[in-house]
C-alpha cells in the first residue's frame, strides 16, 4: 500500500532549534504507572512509539529534585547521576528508531506530596497543598529560589548526560511549580517575582534562559504551557494572561508545547469531549510565534490532523492517549493503511494506571506495558505453534480479541456468537450518553477478523456443551460474559436486599436493552465506577423523575482514576438528579424502599416506583461448568483444553476483558518455563559495599 498524498504533510521534517523531527507526529509528556523504578518497562514501552514512526518520544513528568517527590505515583527522576543510566535506557531506546527524545523536567512544588523524602513542599508563598494532604507549602525566599534555578540548570545537564535530544521547561498543570509563580491565585508574593504578571513570569524567563545556556547547542529547549485554565477571569486564559505570557517569550523556546489546564480538563474523556477539543483555546498561538507548535486534542482521523496543520492551528501533532492505543498509527497513515489504526476511545483507563500505581493499561492496546515484561509487541505477534482449530465462544471484547489475535497468529478459527450482533457489552454500553466511541473497540476487531480467511463468524449461534463436544474442535475458549444481578448483591451487601425479587425491581441489563420505566425510579450503585450514573442519566434524559443512592462518599467514585468525577457529579446534579450519599437499601416496598446511613445508621424512606440496581456481575459460566466436568467426554472428542476468559471468568472492565482474550491467544502453544511467574521482573541490583 502507499500513502494518500492527502497526508504528506503530515512526513514533513520539523526544525526544533538545533535538532530536526523526520515528521509532525509527536508524542507528548504523559505519565504511564511506571517511572524511575521501573525502568526497562518504561523504555520499551516508549520505544515501540519510536518503532511506530513517533518523530518525538517524551518522558512523564521528571522530578529534579527531592523537595518534589511524587510518592506513591511512579513518574521519571533526575535527582544524580544513578537516574541518568535509567533515562538514558529510554532515549537510546528511542534513537534505535531515528526518532528524537525528549524530557519534561518537572517541580510540583506545592503539589508534591514529599511522602518518601519528608522535606517540606515549596511554594511561591505560604499555601495550603494541592492535594488534599495534611500539609502546606512553604514560601520560598530569594535563596530558594535561586536554589531551584540550579536545581533545574543542574537536572538540564543530566538529561543531556542521557543524550535527550528535548529538554522541556514545564508549566504545563496546576501541580507544577512553575506555574504556581504564573498564577496570580497562588503567586501572593510582594516582591519582583510577584504582583503583575511582568514579575510573576520572571522565574520561568530566568529557568528558559538558563536551560537554553546550559543545554541549547545540543537540545532543543521546550516550554510546555497551559494557555488556559478553564476558570474565566479567575485562571489564566487563551483571552487575557495565556496570551500576554506567549507574547512575552514567543521566541525564546524552541518549541511551544500547549495545552488547557488541569490534567482531567487536559484529557477530557469522550463522554465529554469530540476530537480536537482543544483548538478553541490554543489556536492563538501560532499566530504570535515562528516557532513550532504542538497541540494535542486526542487526535485519531488523519483529516483531522491534516485540517489544523493547514488551518495554522498547530504545526505538530501532539498525542499521549492515541500513541498508547496504537503506538503505530503513523506508521499505518504513511503507509497507507488507515483502516488499520486502533482508534483512541478515550475512555482514560491509561490514567487510571497512574492513579492507581501501576503500569499503564489500555483498552485498546493490550500489549501496552508489556512490551519488556511479556516481550509482547503492539503488532507483530508469533505464528501458531501447532495445527489445533479453536472454537471461541462469546463475541463480547474478550472473543473478538481472542478470535483476532489467534487469526493473526495463523489458527484457524471458528467464532460463535448467541446474539445476532457481534460485540457483547460493547454494543450495549456504547449506546449509552457520550459512550458512542467505545464502539470502536467492537468495529476495530471485527474489521481485522473480517480480513482473515482462516476465521469463520456465525452470529445467532447459542450453542450447548453437546454441541461443542460435536464439532471436533481441539481447543476451546469460552468468553460468554456475565450479566447484572438485580438483588443488591455487591461491594456492600453480601445477601439480597429485602424486597429484591419484585417485579418492580430491575438490573441493569434491563435499561441497556433499551427497556422504560414509568414514575419515579431510584437508582442503587453499589459499584462505584462508571455505569450507575449513566443509568440514572438515560431514565432521566427518558423523563423519569431519578433519586440516585450510592453507598460511596461520592458519585461514581473510581472514576477519579479515569479523571471524570467532577464532571460525572456535576452532570447528575445539573440534571436534577436527586442524589444520596453513603446510604444503602435496607428493604424495598412496593412503592418506597427504605435506606440506612452509613455512618448513623439512621433509616429514612425514598419514594421509588421501580428501582435499578447497579452492584455486581454474575459470571455466564454454565457453559464452562458443564464442560469442565466432562473430562471424559472431552477427551472422547479429541478437546485437549477449554478455557475461559473475560467476564465469565472474572467480570471487570473492558480492558481487562481485551487483555485476557490477549493473553490466551498468545500462550496458546507457547512454552512458560515458570507458570507461577509468567512475566519478567525488574529488580534492584544491590552492590555490596567494600
Amino acid at each position: 500500500m502507499t500513502r494518500d498524498s492527502r497526508y504528506d504533510v503530515l512526513f514533513e521534517p520539523v526544525r526544533i532549534g538545533p535538532v530536526t523531527a523526520k515528521n509532525r507526529f509527536y508524542q507528548v509528556p504523559h505519565c504511564n504507572g511506571m517511572g524511575f523504578n521501573l525502568p526497562q518497562t518504561h523504555a520499551s514501552m516508549r520505544e515501540a512509539k519510536a518503532e511506530g514512526g513517533w518523530a518525538v518520544i517524551c518522558t512523564e513528568e521528571c522530578m529534579i529534585h527531592p523537595t518534589s517527590d511524587y510518592s506513591p505515583e511512579p513518574q521519571a527522576r533526575l535527582w544524580d547521576e544513578n537516574d541518568v543510566k535509567y533515562l538514558a535506557l529510554m532515549v537510546d531506546a528511542v534513537h534505535k528508531h531515528d526518532a528524537l527524545a525528549g524530557v519534561q523536567l518537572a517541580h510540583n512544588g506545592v503539589g508534591a506530596q514529599n511522602h518518601f523524602t519528608r522535606m517540606p513542599s515549596l511554594a511561591p508563598s505560604d499555601q495550603a497543598a494541592v492535594e488534599s494532604v495534611p500539609s502546606q507549602g512553604r514560601g520560598m525566599n530569594k535563596k530558594d529560589i535561586r536554589e531551584f534555578r540550579r536545581w533545574h540548570r543542574d537536572a538540564a545537564l543530566r538529561a543531556k548526560r542521557a543524550d535527550a535530544d528535548i529538554v522541556y521547561v514545564y508549566a504545563g498543570h496546576d501541580t507544577t511549580l512553575l506555574m504556581h509563580f504564573l498564577s496570580a491565585r497562588r503567586n501572593q508574593r510582594t516582591d519582583d517575582y510577584g504582583g503583575s504578571l511582568e514579575n510573576r513570569v520572571r522565574l520561568f524567563r530566568e529557568v528558559l534562559e538558563e536551560t537554553k545556556d546550559a543545554v541549547g547547542d545540543r537540545c532543543a529547549v521546550a516550554v510546555r504551557l497551559a494557555v488556559d485554565e478553564l476558570l474565566g477571569p479567575q485562571g489564566i486564559s487563551c483571552d487575557g494572561e495565556g496570551r500576554e505570557i506567549i507574547e512575552m517569550l514567543a521566541e525564546l523556546p524552541d518549541l511551544w508545547d500547549i495545552n488547557v489546564s488541569n490534567w482531567e480538563n487536559d484529557s477530557l474523556s469522550s463522554r465529554f469531549s469530540e476530537e480536537g477539543f482543544q483548538e478553541p483555546y490554543v489556536s492563538f498561538v501560532k499566530k504570535l510565534t515562528t516557532k513550532p507548535v504542538v497541540g494535542v486534542g486526542r487526535f485519531t482521523s488523519p483529516d483531522t490532523m491534516v485540517s489544523q496543520i493547514k488551518r495554522g492551528v498547530i504545526d505538530m501533532i501532539g498525542a499521549a492517549r492515541p500513541s498508547i492505543a496504537d503506538p503505530f498509527l503513523p506508521k499505518k497513515i504513511e503507509e497507507g493503511r488507515i483502516e488499520e489504526i486502533r482508534e483512541c476511545i478515550g475512555c482514560n483507563i491509561c490514567a487510571s494506571g497512574q492513579l492507581t500505581f501501576s503500569p499503564m493499561r489500555c483498552t485498546q492496546n493490550p500489549s501496552v506495558g508489556e512490551e519488556w515484561r511479556r516481550n509482547w509487541h503492539a503488532e507483530h505477534i508469533p505464528a501458531k505453534g501447532s495445527e489445533d482449530t479453536v472454537l471461541v465462544v462469546g463475541a463480547g471484547p474478550a472473543g473478538l480479541e481472542a478470535a483476532r489475535a489467534l487469526g493473526q497468529r495463523g489458527y484457524a478459527v471458528t467464532l460463535a456468537e448467541a446474539k445476532k450482533e457481534f460485540g457483547g457489552r460493547i454494543v450495549k454500553e456504547s449506546r449509552l450518553p457520550g459512550l458512542n466511541a467505545w464502539a470502536r473497540v467492537r468495529d476495530w476487531r471485527i474489521g481485522r477478523i473480517q480480513q482473515m480467511a482462516n476465521v469463520e463468524t456465525y452470529l445467532d449461534s447459542k450453542l450447548t456443551s453437546d454441541e461443542i463436544l460435536s464439532f471436533g474442535f481441539q481447543r476451546v475458549i469460552l468468553a460468554t460474559g456475565a450479566h447484572w444481578r438485580a438483588d443488591g448483591i455487591g461491594v456492600t451487601n453480601w445477601k439480597p436486599i429485602p424486597g429484591s425479587d419484585q417485579d418492580h425491581v430491575f438490573s441493569p441489563e434491563y435499561i441497556l436493552d433499551g427497556g422504560k420505566l414509568e414514575g419515579p425510579v431510584v437508582v442503587f450503585d453499589d459499584d462505584n465506577f462508571y455505569i450507575g450514573a449513566i443509568i440514572a442519566e438515560k431514565l432521566k434524559e427518558n423523563g423519569n423523575e431519578v433519586t440516585f443512592i450510592t453507598t460511596a462518599s461520592e458519585v461514581s467514585p473510581w472514576t477519579s482514576n479515569t479523571l471524570e468525577q467532577h464532571r460525572i457529579q456535576t452532570r447528575i446534579l445539573e440534571m436534577g438528579i436527586n442524589v444520596i450519599t453513603s446510604h444503602n437499601i435496607s428493604r424495598i416496598k412496593r412503592s418506597e424502599i427504605d435506606i440506612r446511613c452509613g455512618y448513623t445508621e439512621k433509616l429514612n424512606t425514598v419514594v421509588a416506583a421501580n428501582v435499578v440496581m447497579v452492584t455486581s456481575r454474575q459470571p455466564d459460566n454454565k457453559l464452562s461448568i458443564a464442560l469442565a466436568d466432562d473430562k471424559v467426554d472431552l477427551n472422547a472428542a479429541g478437546i485437549s483444553s477449554v478455557t475461559s476468559i473475560g467476564d465469565c471468568l472474572n467480570p471487570s472492565t473492558i480492558a481487562v476483558a481485551v487483555y485476557d482474550g490477549h493473553r490466551i491467544a498468545r500462550e496458546m502453544d507457547a512454552a512458560q518455563e515458570n507458570p507461577d511467574m509468567p512475566f519478567r521482573r525488574e529488580k534492584i541490583l544491590i552492590e555490596k559495599s567494600i
